[in-house]
């Protein structure tokens, strides 16, 4: 049952526009050039001197989420259909996400940590992530032919155009955002609070524009693709949580290491799904072979609504519980 609704969702072609990735690369630009402005050179300096929190947390991030996605897909396999577990892969191969750094001060975590992660992840984007949808992508693509389910034998790839991609709307906005923060220290006090706040709105404003055309074919998925999203967002949250604890690591980091994994930049996953050149349509939405990636969109897109919902209502838990280490 869930497997044949899950299996037409693959074939839905969704109205998205012909400019939305563009605008969405924009969007995502101007969010990071924002994140930016609040990261300090001598912050970081001062996290990694004691590197232990921040080693913990880009390890369960790089490497611990995507290798526990890859099970959940491979332990889901007769339930998910082979686009919308690429579409979780993807998700678990994108770094730490845009809104994290306010929700660990929200969660009065350490928020040095979470601003050093998401800067040290976000620059490491360009090798990381292109690099972990190949592997784990390809190796559920492998353990999914086993069993008859899929129809693309292998995964390309394009790393060049994922690196142009993630190197132009992530690491040059962090780098002009910190050269700006340097350089007009009075003019970033002033603008860095409303200019992180309004581009994070646009970011959600863009992703509902998305579905808004798509609503009466989304209401028809809205359970399944919930629960999908729900488990392994919880999943992601529960990792960070449970490695950070294991390391006995302060709870403030706890709590910022946490909410880093569960927190991932969906965008940027909609954005090289949107990028003709990463993800071609001929081979990615072509009707006429049947491969098509509606269920890797509806999956990316909907995390990034889901893990606003799920952060705030785990960074104000966190909140009202005092820290006592």
């Amino acid at each position: 049952m869930i497997r044949e609704q899950l299996a037409s969702l693959d074939a839905v072609n969704l109205n998205l526009g012909s400019g939305t990735g563009v605008i969405m690369s924009i969007v995502l630009a101007l969010i990071m050039f924002g994140i930016a402005l609040g990261i300090d050179a001598s912050t970081l300096k001062n996290i990694f001197i004691k590197p232990k929190s921040i080693l913990t947390g880009l390890a369960l991030q790089w490497f611990g989420l995507p290798l526990v996605t890859f099970i959940l897909v491979m332990i889901f396999n007769p339930m998910l259909t082979p686009m919308v577990s690429l579409g979780m892969l993807l998700v678990a191969s994108c770094p730490g996400g845009n809104i994290s750094n306010f929700m660990s001060s929200f969660s009065k975590g350490n928020v040095e940590l979470s601003v050093s992660m998401t800067a040290v992840s976000t620059v490491a984007a360009p090798f990381i992530t292109p690099f972990n949808f190949w592997l784990w992508g390809n190796l559920y693509l492998k353990f999914a032919s086993l069993r008859g389910t899929l129809t693309i034998p292998h995964l390309e790839i394009p790393f060049t155009e994922i690196f142009k991609t993630v190197f132009i709307i992530l690491a040059i906005p962090i780098i002009l955002g910190m050269l700006f923060a340097h350089y007009f220290p009075k003019a970033t006090d002033k603008i860095k609070k409303p200019f992180s706040i309004f581009s994070i709105v646009v970011f959600i404003v863009m992703v509902l524009g998305m579905f808004i055309p798509n609503w009466k074919l989304f209401v028809g998925y809205i359970i399944f693709i919930f629960i999908i999203v729900l488990v392994h967002n919880a999943t992601a949250f529960s990792l960070g949580f449970s490695g950070a604890s294991l390391m006995k690591l302060p709870k403030r980091d706890r709590r910022s290491i946490t909410i880093e994994v569960g927190i991932q930049n969906s965008g940027l996953g909609l954005t090289m799904l949107l990028n003709p050149a990463i993800f071609n349509p001929e081979i990615w939405n072509n009707p006429a072979t049947g491969v098509m990636y509606g269920g890797m969109l509806f999956v990316t897109a909907w995390w990034g609504i889901w893990h606003i919902i799920s952060g705030l209502t785990l960074a104000s838990m966190f909140r009202r519980k005092e820290i006592v280490d």
